[in-house]
């Protein structure tokens, strides 16, 4: 049985429930630094699952909008054996599903995933930061599920983190009571408290501290870059793999801290008619949500705080400031799917050129010629392709190209090729997508705990990608026994692309020129 098919054969009998006999085992137990937690055994004993951690003490009242605080010890044992409360937001993403009791300020918990009989004494532990824009996810999913990995060997540690207004709001009033004489960046705050704890505690859970890989998806993977390049998280993780996104672009661009204050100030008149941050503090947390989400809010997300990020994320690489850490990161075939160009309502060839001359002036007949647009459906592909670079692809690419010049790390890149599957009612001779978020579960393993059409096909992909990604954590290289080779991201081979598929491959990177024009073209004049 070739490795491929052993894996995959690994994620389909780990979805089989645990025996009788393995259902009256005693739960694990362990001591942390804060105290005892009891867990429980998963996939047939093979996995020790802890959840709903604590790793802070509350953000709520006084303490809303402050860095986070680590944990008191507790006395008695913390069951562990269920989610904690999300963070507060809106309505979640549609492909969202949380499996905890709701929505609460006290929301900073994290779950751990250990094999129950590790074959080391220390294991490569993967951090992962959930994805929603800043402003929905939880550590809850299904999807997101850690077991599959622990079962290749790895710790596995989610966390949630505060989101949108809680998260990421901005005051003067804050900056002089902190003793960074910054506001905002309280998300980020939190995921370098999560990092912490885990720097503390993860080797009661057979984990090595010395040996983290952070990764992450879409605003988890802009976190991951973030990450990077701030020195108040330098030496907890070891390692870097980000899944669709930086702060590299302008999809999520990370004001000045100056300029997100006034419009702080200006929203908190207008929904609550006082700014003085003592009123802000009692405001009800639903009712600041709620406010939140209306006309007068920005999109509340990462600033340029001068603490947690000293400058824009472009400058500290540019610089060379940032980690110096082995790097793997990508992004999905269709990001751009169901996203359409801004001013462009239909994507036919006179369009599309109309839609080139307004935003490349005289470049546009090269942007066309790089796309390919010279029809009418070349030109609907065109649209599609430049749209997933403008939500995701250009920051990820700057991101990496950022980290190659100047971060003295090995840099892998990928791109997710595998198509969903099939809906009843499609075209027929249409292929699936592969949409922003598809990948998640095929990292994760987890494909038996989301209902779709799965095939064989998708199994070994899922499998592949765990092999990959699990090797990559233990050792800075994704590559292994009996995997299809995965060459690094160096000018010398023609900057590779690891293409994840059911036909896995690597070439050299083809769009390379869309992304260099892009980016010349975006760069102020």
């Amino acid at each position: 049985m070739s490795l491929l098919s052993s894996a995959i054969f690994g994620l389909l009998f780990a979805s089989v429930p645990p025996s009788p006999a393995m259902q009256t085992a005693p739960p694990p137990r362990l001591e942390i630094s804060e105290g005892a937690v009891e867990g429980a055994l998963v996939s047939d004993g093979a996995v020790r699952m802890f959840l709903g951690i604590p790793y802070a003490e509350p953000p709520t009242g006084s303490w809303r909008w402050r860095a986070p605080r680590a944990k008191q010890p507790w006395t008695g044992v913390l069951k562990a054996n269920r989610f904690g409360p999300h963070a507060m937001q809106g309505q979640p993403y549609g492909d969202m599903g949380f499996r905890d009791e709701g929505a609460s300020e006290d929301c900073l918990y994290l779950n751990v995933w250990a094999p129950a009989r590790p074959d080391a004494p220390k294991l490569p532990v993967m951090v992962w930061i959930h994805g929603g824009g800043f402003v929905a996810g939880a550590g809850s999913e299904p999807r997101q599920d850690g077991r599959y990995l622990a079962q290749r060997g790895v710790v596995v540690v989610s966390m949630n983190y505060r989101l949108g207004i809680f998260g990421f709001f901005t005051h003067p009033e804050l900056a002089a009571e902190s003793p960074h004489d910054t506001s905002g960046n309280y998300g980020l705050m939190d995921q370098i408290a999560a990092l912490e704890w885990v720097r503390r505690n993860i080797a009661a859970f057979g984990g090595d501290p010395d040996n983290v890989t952070v990764f992450g998806e879409s605003a988890g993977s802009f976190s991951v870059s973030a990450l990077l390049a701030s020195p108040l998280a330098r030496g907890l993780f070891h390692k870097a793999i980000g899944q669709s996104g930086a702060f590299f672009g302008e999809t999520l661009r990370a004001l000045r801290r100056e300029e997100a204050e006034k419009r702080d100030l200006a929203f908190a008149d207008a929904a609550f008619h006082t700014h003085a941050l003592s009123d802000l503090r009692t405001v009800p947390a639903d009712t600041l949500l709620n406010a939140s989400l209306g006309p007068h809010a920005r999109w509340f997300s990462p600033t340029i705080d001068g603490a947690v990020l000293p400058e824009d994320c472009s400058a500290i690489y540019r610089a060379g400031s940032q980690a110096s850490v082995p790097l793997l990161a990508g992004w999905n075939r269709d990001e751009g799917a169901r996203r359409a160009l801004p001013g462009l309502s239909v994507a036919t060839l006179p369009e599309l050129t109309r839609y080139a001359v307004g935003r490349f002036g005289a470049a546009a007949p090269e942007f066309l010629r790089l796309f390919g647009a010279n029809d009418d459906a070349s030109a609907a592909l065109a649209a599609h392709e430049l749209s997933g670079a403008d939500f995701i692809a250009l920051s990820t690419w700057r991101w990496m190209e950022a980290h190659l010049r100047t971060g003295h790390a090995p840099v892998y890149r990928y791109r997710f090729d595998q198509p969903m599957p099939q809906t009843p009612d499609a075209p027929a001779g249409s292929t699936g997508l592969v949409p922003h978020a598809a990948d998640i579960p095929f990292v994760f393993g987890a494909l038996a705990d989301i209902k779709n059409n799965w095939t064989d096909a998708h199994r070994a992909v899922s499998a592949l990608m765990v092999a990959y990604w699990t090797n990559f954590a233990r050792c800075g290289d994704p590559n292994g026994p009996g995997l299809p080779h995965w060459p690094q991201y160096v000018s010398e081979s023609g900057f590779p692309v690891m293409h994840l598929m059911g036909q896995p491959h690597a070439q050299p990177d083809e769009e390379r020129e869309r992304y260099q024009f892009i980016d010349r073209a975006a760069a102020p004049h």
